[in-house]
């Protein structure tokens, strides 16, 4: 056998970043040995499994605070208000909905096929001082935001105490 033999001379089969809090990491990691494995057989064809990522995600999620309320974001893109639920409940925030997959077109022959149709499910526990009462959803180019109002009760204003002195 020759030394060419041994180096893989097929372009990689992308660059190696991992997104934090990925949900399932060993089964990505299995999913990208397996696409590599797959290629060294197919050579010249980009031979992919599916996006494990995609079947088992969640929405990303941003939470932020300031004095009167609390913001969350989901990452939505490509959905319509309408594929999306929103509701609050018990002290928990739900997001639900449904990506719908594209209609295959029957004359073409696909090579690769990423896009997935999977429903998704998010739920986030409220802080006790969020006011579930005046909740509010928007949706702006594929980002759901959901404002809670802090309950009055729970908005501080801060109190300046006067130091006396210890006897």
């Amino acid at each position: 056998m020759a030394i060419r033999d041994l180096i893989n001379w097929e372009r990689p089969f992308g660059v190696p970043v991992r997104r934090s809090g990925d949900f399932l990491p060993s089964f990505s990691e299995l999913q990208e040995d397996m696409n590599r494995l797959l290629g060294k057989f197919y050579r010249g064809s980009e031979v992919y499994l599916t996006n494990w990522d995609s079947i088992t995600s969640a929405p990303a999620i941003n939470i932020a605070e300031d004095e009167n309320s609390f913001r969350i974001e989901a990452e939505l893109p490509g959905l319509t208000p309408e594929a999306v639920d929103v509701s609050v409940t018990n002290g928990f925030l739900t997001i639900k909905g449904e990506r719908k997959g594209e209609k295959e077109a029957k004359d073409l022959d696909y090579i690769r096929k990423e896009y997935t149709a999977a429903a998704f499910y998010r739920q986030i526990a409220l802080p006790e001082a969020a006011d579930p009462d005046r909740a509010e959803a928007s949706f702006k180019n594929g980002i759901l935001t959901v404002t809670l109002p802090k309950r009055a009760e729970a908005v501080q204003h801060p109190r300046k105490l006067q130091i006396k002195k210890a006897a």
